[in-house]
């Protein structure tokens, strides 16, 4: 990598815009950067790591690249720094602006521009720049990936910071790795060693469930052992648990089966003597039952004779009962005849109570001869009745009249009355209907006006609605033809580099021995080759549709704005300037006057009907109160007529009433008395019909008791049973019957006779040995089932634990695997002896070569005395692998290089930085750096050892090498011709170069 030349605007210290010509300073192979203090030396390294890598070194970032612009530059000056270089053989130009928050173009204040990048290439057949990206992301990819290294990288290697490496001598083990680690990048190193210390916690914590599981297990066996199985004094994790384990398991399986034989022997003992025990109960309860027996029915035999007199009475009950059944049916019908007869006597009283005393002695007869004469008055009545009837009714008629009369007068006051306001009415509705006409009419003329007014409003709007869409049409113009630009751009980069390279992809479709189509020689010697940034026709033709496309989408874009644009000026013709909200004020204004015209316009018809409706009525009422006097004069003439028939029926009535109130209440009594004199007689006939069946009765009832053996019928009613005592005094004489033959049939059994012989038996003896023989045998039933629960349980827990070891195994394997590695990478193994971590042994190895690098310079600004070393021995109880040592030739000895001076520091950390930059830039790819910039510390030198670092230094030439010292010291401005200085005053920064 080489600097050609960096421009610098506004950036930093420097207010306007400065050059560096670094071709000029690197002619002389070594230049020095130099200038008081707060110049902006260090600004102009900045420069050149921010043209690269868009970012400054260590703090200097802050605030988004903000930061980096110049106090001291115009407001309109935008920051802006860009850098020429040569890198892999291609000469590259890069450009970068910060983010600048520049003045507003209208108005106050200030707005915020983006961040903008610019990579080009140099194209020497061109003779011209051409653009290769505007994007920060693949600027940064393309940089990183040329240069091989890191910011943090580059700015170790290139910007040489000689107090970093001046602490790097004496800081320790882990200060050095942090600076190598980031260096060499070795993170990766690092993960490994995470990601072996991770694995070792997942498998450590598998198999430490899984043992858990296990030991679970094996706790489960121990509770259904019992004190059969002891427990292993292991932990989780810990080796042999497994087998362990499975050890005392096979144990308490064997024990297990031992006692589930016992238990099986005990148990057939058990059944046996309680087989024997329900024998000797079955016989002792059979002995008792039938000594029992046999006592009992001794016991009913003398309760028989005790009752035998009781027996005898009942059977001669019985027979009485039987005799009497034979007058049962003339009793029957002598009860019958003598209740009918009761019974009407009892109607004929009730009947005879309800007549005068005139009638009290009549008999049947007389009875009914009175009844049939009040008959034949009451038919008599029949005419009398009717001219009650029409009496009645012309009551009626006159009181209908006299309400007639009254609802007539009712009607001509309230006609009268109504047809009084008639004039003022009819003016009001006529007022009302002129009111609404008017209305109407203007409701009309307001709708008029308010249509036009609408049409101005919605064309305001679609006016305001146009504006907007037209800037968003300009913008999308103006963003499609930046997009056409650009890829018309791309298209025609593509088509030259196609053009250049195409003598390759003529080439590539070349065959030994035919000929060529462009010389038309029959030998390719030397065909072209296709360069790595060849473009096809393929990616051409890709970049030429892409190209159409942005082209179309500009043209689509341009018609739409034309399009807006044109109905933009239709709606401006259509609504004028006046904003939308005074034509919205207006359109509301109308509206609310129309609608107040229409509500006022609505009460027309209404109003119209109602006067309508108010001349009906008036002409009705008119005609109502005319025909109110017509019924007048008629009612007149009607009721004279009513008076005169009125007085005729009356004078009848009285003949006709007598000493009633009326013809009905004469006919009501005379209908009375016929129906209680016809009851009367009907209730004396019958009466005499009852008591002579009664007498007959009575002398059928007495032959029949003569004839079944009874004195008087009394008595054969009395040896008479109903039914319930019939039933009831024959289960006593069968239940007697029955209780004797049993009872001789008990007693005429042999083996209850011969059971009652034997002494009496003990059942309770026999149940309770039959009991405890049971009990015996559940015992035994129960300790021969838990023992085989036990042997089941132990069985499946064994083969679940067996399962559990054998798929443990493989990752107790891993596990020990990964645990040796984890500890060997992290130098806590006992097979690292010196305790070194993996990324401390590859640190240490890249440590060990740039050491060897950094000791070929060191020996010439030493004048040969000191050496470089590496050493892996531990720091006292540390790790070891980053200790870093000077050999003194002058006395043999290895020392510490924090023992160095001021000086010697200096020069050792100056050649370990060169040699650090070796390696660095060999394990980036072996790109060239041939410019390097040194900062300070040249001050700490003699003047013979700073002419041995000088000599160095300029040695580095040899390698095309050109190297910029930044310093303060007076005696290096006079050694070296070659200087940039840097100059600060009140306006800002500014650069001064002087060549050879």
């Amino acid at each position: 990598m080489r600097l050609h030349r960096l421009d610098l605007t506004a950036f930093g210290p420097f207010g306007g815009s400065q050059t560096v010509d670094f071709d000029e300073l690197s002619s002389a192979g070594l230049f020095l950067l130099h200038g008081p203090t707060g110049a902006g030396k260090t600004s102009v390294l900045d420069a050149v790591c921010y043209a690269l890598y868009g970012s400054v070194p260590g703090v200097r970032q802050s605030g988004q690249g903000l930061t980096l612009r110049s106090d001291h530059a115009a407001p309109a000056t935008r920051t802006e720094v860009r850098l020429e270089l040569t890198v892999a053989g291609r000469r590259l130009e890069l450009t970068r602006q910060p983010p600048w928050a520049r003045p507003k173009k209208r108005g106050t204040g200030s707005t915020l521009d983006k961040a903008q990048s610019w990579l080009r290439e140099y194209d020497a057949t061109a003779g011209d720049w051409k653009d290769l990206t505007r994007s920060h992301q693949e600027i940064g990819e393309e940089i990183t990936q040329l240069l091989g290294m890191s910011r943090e990288q580059f700015c170790q290697v290139v910007l040489l910071p000689q107090g970093e490496f001046a602490r790097f001598l004496r800081s320790d083990a882990e200060a050095r790795g942090k600076l190598l680690g980031r260096l060499f990048d070795t993170h990766r190193f690092a993960e490994v060693e995470k990601r072996l210390a991770e694995r070792r916690r997942t498998t450590e914590a598998q198999v430490r469930q899984g043992d858990a599981e296990l030991l679970a297990d094996a706790h489960r066996m121990q509770q259904a052992a019992g004190d059969a199985m002891e427990l292993p004094d292991l932990a989780p994790g810990e080796p042999g648990l497994a087998a362990e384990v499975l050890g005392a398991a096979a144990v308490a399986r064997s024990t297990a089966r031992e006692q589930l034989t016992i238990a099986h022997s005990r148990l057939a003992a058990a059944e046996s003597a309680r087989a024997a025990a329900e024998r000797e109960l079955a016989d002792v309860r059979e002995l008792a039952r039938l000594q029992q027996r046999f006592a009992q029915a001794r016991e009913r035999a003398a309760l028989l004779e005790e009752r035998a007199d009781g027996y005898r009475q009942a059977q001669a009950r019985m027979e009485r009962a039987r005799k009497a059944e034979a007058v049962a049916p003339a009793l029957e019908l002598r009860e019958a005849a003598d209740a009918e007869h009761r019974e009407a006597a009892r109607a004929e009283a009730r009947a005879r109570d309800l007549l005068p005393e005139t009638f009290a002695d009549a008999g049947a007869a007389g009875l009914t001869a009175a009844a049939r004469r009040a008959a034949e008055e009451l038919g008599g009545l029949e005419s009398a009745r009717r001219a009650e009837q029409r009496l009645a009714e012309l009551g009626v008629e006159r009181a209908e009249l006299d309400r007639q009369e009254r609802a007539d007068e009712d009607v001509r006051q309230e006609a009268e009355a109504w047809l009084a306001g008639w004039d003022t009415n009819r003016a009001e509705l006529r007022t009302r209907i002129e009111s609404a006409q008017e209305a109407a009419n203007r409701a009309e003329q307001l709708a008029a006006r308010r249509e036009p007014a609408e049409r101005r409003l919605r064309a305001a709007r679609q006016r305001d609605q146009f504006a907007a869409d037209t800037e968003d049409a300009q913008r999308q113009v103006l963003a499609r033809a930046e997009r056409a630009v650009e890829t018309r751009a791309h298209w025609l980069d593509l088509k030259e580099q196609r053009l250049n390279g195409i003598a390759a992809e003529l080439a590539a479709h070349l065959t030994d021995g035919e000929p060529c189509a462009v010389c038309g020689a029959s030998e390719h010697p030397a065909p072209a080759r296709k360069s790595a940034e060849h473009v096809d026709r393929a990616a051409e033709e890709q970049a030429l549709t892409a190209h159409q496309r942005a082209e179309e989408q500009r043209t689509e874009a341009e018609r739409r704005l034309g399009v807006v644009r044109e109905a933009l000026a239709a709606a401006t013709a259509e609504a004028g300037d006046t904003p939308t909200g005074q034509l919205a004020d207006e359109v509301a204004e109308l509206e609310r006057l129309y609608e107040q015209a229409r509500r006022d316009a609505s009460w027309l018809h209404p109003a119209t009907e109602e006067l309508r409706q108010a001349e009906q009525e008036h002409d009705r009422r008119t005609g109502i109160q005319q025909q109110a006097a017509l019924r007048a004069a008629s009612r007149a003439t009607l009721r004279d007529t009513l008076d005169r028939e009125r007085a005729l029926l009356e004078e009848e009535l009285a003949q006709t009433r007598g000493t009633a109130d009326s013809v009905a209440a004469r006919a009501a009594q005379l209908e009375r008395q016929a129906a209680l004199l016809t009851d009367a007689a009907d209730t004396a006939r019958v009466a005499e019909d009852t008591a002579q069946r009664l007498k007959d009765a009575d002398a059928r009832l007495a032959d029949a008791a003569f004839r079944a053996g009874f004195e008087t019928p009394r008595a054969a009613a009395d040896a008479l049973l109903d039914d319930s005592a019939h039933r009831e005094l024959q289960r006593r004489l069968d239940a007697w019957q029955s209780e004797e033959a049993a009872v001789r049939a008990v007693l005429a059994e042999a083996d209850t006779a011969a059971a009652a012989q034997q002494p009496p038996a003990d059942p309770d003896a026999a149940e309770r040995a039959a009991s405890a023989a049971e009990r015996r045998t559940r015992d035994a039933a129960s300790a021969r089932d838990a023992a085989a629960r036990r042997c089941t349980e132990l069985d499946r827990l064994s083969t679940r634990s067996a399962a559990g070891a054998r798929q443990l195994a493989p990752l107790r394997e891993e596990y020990d695997r990964v645990a040796r590695l984890a500890a060997l990478t992290a130098g806590t193994s006992a097979d690292n002896e010196r305790r070194m971590r993996l990324e401390s042994y590859v640190l240490a190895a890249r440590l060990e070569q740039v050491a060897a690098a950094a000791t070929v310079r060191l020996r010439r600004m030493s004048s040969g005395r000191y050496t470089l070393v590496h050493s892996d021995d531990r720091a006292g109880r540390g790790r070891s692998g980053l200790g870093l040592h000077v050999v003194d030739a002058w006395t043999g000895r290895e020392r510490d290089t924090a023992t160095l001076s001021g000086g010697e520091t200096f020069f050792a950390s100056l050649a370990l930085a060169l040699g650090l930059a070796d390696v660095v830039t060999d394990e980036a790819g072996g790109v060239r750096l041939d410019t390097l910039f040194i900062d300070e510390g040249f001050g700490s030198l003699d003047e013979q050892t700073l002419d041995e670092v000088l000599d160095v230094l300029d040695s580095l030439r040899e390698r095309d090498r050109s190297v910029g010292i930044v310093s303060h010291v007076a005696d290096l401005r006079r050694r070296i011709h070659a200087q940039l200085e840097v100059v600060k005053g009140r306006a800002g920064s500014a650069v001064r170069q002087r060549g050879q």
